[in-house]
């Protein structure tokens, strides 16, 4: 299981609206971060980020989310509520032979995964600054560092690629260590 994340030089991954600015987006890691997900066998996201983002591969999806009580099947995919199925159970359902999952977001998946994450792919804006807004792990917003929570549950990073020069974004891929 592998989680995607650009965020700004603050480490937010929204602004103060909880919307990814235009200012966040950027063609060098949409690229790297679409190919990620090709190689998926279902995405786990947020409500919010399920909501904001078309699935126009129709890839399978598993929507994170309070507004349903258990697991159920809907037309635009399968929405989980995390406080009533343990995830063994989502995956016996919906990967009884394993496979690759995916987590592009946003925070409440985030942080619900990060102990089960084999490697956190993390672009990083340095040109950018969302204040207020909201950070990539519930304890950004507490003044924690996203790469220190990523230290404390036993990840470390790799060299970071640069992947948009001009535009001053790399990426780098943090690996929960044996």
């Amino acid at each position: 299981m592998e989680a995607y994340a650009i965020v700004s030089a603050d480490d937010r991954i929204a602004d103060a609206r909880g919307v990814l600015p235009p200012e966040l987006k950027n063609d060098a890691d949409w690229r790297y971060f679409q190919g990620e997900l090709d190689r998926c066998d279902v995405i786990v996201l947020g409500r919010l980020s399920h909501e904001a983002t078309p699935n126009r591969r129709g890839r399978r999806r598993l929507v994170l989310s309070s507004r349903v009580a258990d697991l159920e099947e809907r037309s635009d995919g399968w929405w989980w509520n995390a406080r009533n199925v343990a995830w063994d159970a989502v995956v016996a359902r919906l990967l009884p032979n394993g496979g690759h999952v995916g987590v592009p977001g946003g925070q409440a998946a985030f942080d619900y995964f990060l102990p089960l994450l084999s490697a956190f792919h993390l672009s990083r804006a340095h040109r950018i600054r969302l204040p207020g807004g909201r950070g990539l792990f519930s304890a950004v917003e507490r003044g924690e560092k996203a790469e220190d929570v990523l230290r404390g549950a036993g990840f470390a990073d790799e060299a970071p690629m640069m992947i948009d020069r001009s535009a001053a974004v790399d990426l780098t891929i943090w690996r929960r260590a044996p």
